[in-house]
């Protein structure tokens, strides 16, 4: 049976090419898609240029290593999301990123839009299946909508592919430009559960009312979901507030994980109007990733990565 839905992992950059050792725990757990995704750095919003393809970037992120990185899981049937994104110095959240007056937001528009064409023009150039404008830039899109309009314009006009954002979890119902998208990408840490390791009985209630929510916002704009990121950490409380990544976060708990993961995968993947998602997030180098005192991300070694493969052989 064909994949009927975007299986997809976020596949993190790093300083080494890749091969099919790599790319080898993507194919066995059913994934057809993969997310790539260049860093821009901003490192101080009073003067918000954007800095990329640099010497201080990982190969991963430079644009022969996102070539090398894109060719090497095409090769093995995975097809691609680029999703360039943005870092603030000391971690600062994308979504407070704003101007404090008209001649730095030009700064900025100006300074993004080159930032991000230069990338629409990579995934034109190899045939990229998706590509996503911007991830979690809440207060920029508030604050200047139209910009973002007459940019998704000037996007079109460089790459023929298919197009979305990635709206956090609370932001997307405040997007204005889904019209001119081809999905509704939502990073989809939604709470779903206080308890310190809920069941999977109470994460599949914690989703009732965000899932009818979401179905009506996709009725609505006649559009498909994407879950541009979703995931959880393997730590205690992992549904409360699943965007945290504190350090101090350190109780590992795979249960709490696994049940999470499992309520996401059995609410969404079965619908029609549910496109499909990337899991955050994949390291390449998987003998490394995850184990038993890892609290982060990724479900690589550890039980939800059975889960995941369990849903994605499904469709």
């Amino acid at each position: 049976m064909p994949n009927t839905k975007i299986n997809g992992v976020s596949f993190v950059s790093s300083r080494d090419t890749i091969n099919r050792t790599h790319i080898d725990p993507v194919v066995n757990i059913h994934a057809n898609y993969a997310s790539i995704m260049p860093f821009g750095f901003i490192r101080n919003l009073e003067h918000p240029k954007v800095l990329y393809n640099w010497n201080r970037q990982m190969f991963g992120e430079s644009k022969s290593g996102i070539k090398q990185y894109i060719h090497s899981l095409n090769k093995r049937g995975i097809e691609i999301m680029l999703k360039p994104q943005l870092w603030v110095a000391r971690g600062e959240f994308t979504g407070l990123i704003k101007a404090d007056h008209e001649e730095a937001w030009l700064e900025l528009e100006q300074s993004y839009t080159k930032y991000i064409l230069y990338f629409a023009e990579l995934a034109e150039e190899e045939h990229v299946a998706i590509f996503c404008i911007g991830t979690e830039l809440e207060g920029f899109i508030d604050k200047r909508p139209n910009y973002w309009k007459q940019l998704i314009k000037n996007i079109k006009k460089i790459y023929k592919g298919k197009l979305t954002y990635a709206a956090n979890w609370n932001e997307y119902d405040r997007v204005p430009f889904w019209d001119q998208l081809d999905y509704i990408g939502i990073d989809a840490y939604f709470p779903v559960s206080d308890l310190k390791t809920p069941t999977l009985e109470d994460c599949r209630l914690g989703w009732l009312k965000h899932k009818d929510t979401i179905h009506a916002f996709s009725i609505m704009h006649d559009k498909p979901i994407l879950f541009t990121e979703y995931g959880y950490r393997s730590v205690d409380f992992s549904g409360k507030q699943p965007w945290r990544s504190d350090r101090d976060m350190k109780e590992v708990n795979f249960e709490a994980q696994k049940n999470a993961t499992q309520a996401l995968l059995e609410t969404f993947w079965g619908e029609d109007w549910f496109a499909g998602g990337f899991v955050w997030k994949w390291f390449h180098h998987p003998e490394r990733t995850g184990g038993e005192d890892d609290s982060q991300f990724s479900p690589q070694n550890k039980p939800a990565e059975a889960i995941i493969k369990d849903w994605y052989s499904k469709y």
